[in-house]
This record gives C-alpha cells, structure tokens and sequence, in this order.
C-alpha cells in the first residue's frame, strides 16, 4: 500500500501545479480499495496538493517578472483572471485554491501578491483537505 501512497502523493502534488492530473480518481480508487486507507490516503493527497500549491506560489513570488515568457506557468489571460477573484474575495479565496481553472493560477497570484506563506499555507491546506474529504468519503 506504500506504493499506492506514494503513487498519490506524486499524483496530487502534479495536480497542483499548471499540469494536468486526476488526484481525485486515484485517492478514490485507493480508499474504494481499502476503506482503513481512508485517513492516511487523505493525508498523503492533501500533503502532495498543498506542496504543488506551495511551488505556485514561490514561482509567483520569486519569478513573476518573467510574466509573459513562455515557459512562465500562467498567461496572462489566467493571471488576470485569478487577481480578479483574488481582488473580489481577498485571503479567502484560497480556500477554493482546489476549484479547477482558477485555482492553480490562485495559488501562483498569491505569491506575486506577496501573501504570507503561513497563512497561505493554511488557507490552501484547509481547502484541499476538504475537498479530499469529501471525496474520499464518497468513495467508501
């Protein structure tokens, strides 16, 4: 099962970042599997989701003068999208840091917006787990 757990880790903290990946089918398949991996499966899926976050929003704070170039992870079109729903919510957004679309160019605004990483951190973690909550529990 160690395997499976690392295997979801990796695929969670992908799913994170600009790349594409279904975290959500493979922490489904793995409490389905086996309902004892419920709270450890949750753990190692929201760990790896919120360390992708974290590497988003150290690309937005350390390289957003790079906005632009083309292996920059956001276009401008999802910056500009992501600000907006960062300027209309505020810290709170980061809680839907999880919702497709917006939420991984959220997490890279939040760097260049300079939010402080702890409560970044928590916003995010708290959010994310709550999603695999749900749908590990769906999954039983």
């Amino acid at each position: 099962m160690a395997t499976s757990l690392i295997a979801l880790f990796l695929n969670a903290f992908v799913a994170s970042t600009i790349l594409p990946a279904a975290s959500e089918v493979v922490l489904w398949a793995i409490v389905a599997d086996d309902p004892g991996m419920l709270w450890p499966a949750i753990a190692v899926a929201s760990a790896g989701n919120t360390a992708g976050a974290a590497v988003n929003w150290v690309l937005g704070r350390y390289l957003s003068k790079f906005t632009g170039r083309k292996w920059y992870p956001l276009s401008a079109r999802q910056q500009d999208r992501a600000s907006t729903w960062f300027q209309r919510f505020g810290l709170w957004s980061l809680l839907f840091a999880w919702l497709p679309i917006v939420g991984d160019p959220l997490t890279v605004v939040a760097g260049v917006l300079r939010v402080r990483f702890p409560v970044f951190l928590g916003l995010v973690a708290i959010g994310k787990t709550g999603r695999y909550i749900i749908v590990a529990l769906l999954a039983i």
